[in-house]
């Protein structure tokens, strides 16, 4: 709890960040325009990634969290969309931590990568290795893994996208178009989340964000061929489970009827982290509180996510390690000094 208030007193008092780092350079955020006719269209075929880094008060450290991961991930994502690797995801990789440095975040922080066709290309025309650019923006994101409270979630009307339809594995803008619908509905229905079905009937996730139950002293989540995203908090979970819980993971079809009678439900994503479900369909999940495997959970991501658990440190990438974080003049001489992005065609 002493985090989250040395969190709420050094959260930044400004309306958004000094920098965001486009067309492979540091930008200052009120600099980084484009002509309002190299957007919209162009954005369809975007792929991006969502990714945390957690402030450790006492250790003066903010680590990003799996940043190897997310970026395999993106770069799994660019292939499926046939994008050329023009932009490598070291070069990526290398760019998050420059940024989150030249902000100074001193607190938990949302990074977003954000890849697109270059020269402006409408997301419907059919393009193939063509090149492509990046954006990529930061943001204060403070953990909500010590919340006490849970949510309400309803069987969406709409169902997942298909893998024959778009590929659900793509981390992809429009993908996102079938995850927005789902809330909406949720809240149309008086909940707070929405979860879908595939096209056989078996549960898949919510609106980003990855579906968990447990039940009988296992953890059961769907499979990938369910039509999930492949979840890097999700992976994470399952090896707290397996490691520090001693609990069996099983990856398996799941019917909408099994939420009902689980002891707990909960959803995971990045910017979700763990959330407890306590009411699906306005069936009570267990007794209608968090459970204690969610909340232990939650516990462990936290402490592994800011460094306090030394046998996960290989989950995390410092940002500033024996550097404190700049300030002022010493953060726009580095900005200035910023060299701007090296093109290669080598994909890291």
């Amino acid at each position: 709890m002493a985090q989250a208030k040395t969190q709420q007193l050094t959260r930044s008092t400004q309306p958004h960040p000094e920098f965001l780092w486009h067309s492979g350079k540091l930008v200052p955020w009120e600099q980084a325009t484009v002509h309002v006719t190299s957007v919209v269209w162009t954005a369809v075929s975007a792929v991006f990634e969502g990714i945390r880094a957690y402030w450790n008060a006492s250790q003066q450290e903010l680590s990003v969290f799996q940043l190897d991961a997310h970026m395999k991930r993106l770069a799994q994502s660019m292939k499926l969309m046939r994008m050329a690797d023009n932009i490598t995801t070291a070069h990526v990789r290398q760019a998050v931590l420059d940024l989150l440095r030249a902000n100074a975040f001193r607190e938990d922080v949302y990074v977003q990568p954000l890849v697109y066709f270059a020269e402006g290309i409408p997301g419907y025309i059919g393009v193939l290795d063509r090149p492509v650019d990046v954006l990529i923006t930061a943001r204060p994101s403070p953990s909500t893994l010590e919340d006490e409270g849970g949510v309400t979630a309803g069987i969406s009307s709409w169902a997942r996208i298909a893998d024959n339809v778009m590929p659900p594995r793509a981390k992809a803008l429009a993908n996102y178009q079938n995850s927005r619908l789902v809330p909406t509905d949720a809240r149309v229905n008086g909940y707070d989340q929405g979860i879908m079905l595939n096209q056989a009937g078996k549960v898949t996730e919510a609106a980003s964000s990855c579906v968990v139950l447990i039940r009988d002293g296992a953890a059961i989540t769907p499979p990938w061929s369910a039509g999930i995203l492949e979840s890097i908090t999700r992976e994470a979970l399952f090896t707290l489970l397996r490691n520090e819980l001693r609990m069996p993971v099983q990856e398996r079809d799941v019917d909408r009827t099994e939420l009902y009678i689980a002891d707990e439900v909960l959803l995971c994503g990045t910017l979700m982290e763990v959330k407890p479900v306590v009411f699906v369909d306005k069936y009570t999940v267990g007794d209608g509180q968090p459970g204690p495997v969610t909340r232990k959970l939650q516990s462990l991501l936290l402490r592994a996510a800011r460094g306090e658990m030394p046998a996960y440190a290989p989950w995390l990438t410092a940002v500033y390690g024996a550097r404190r974080p700049a300030v002022n003049g010493a953060r726009r001489a580095a900005v200035n000094g910023t060299r701007k992005l090296a093109t290669v065609r080598a994909r890291a």
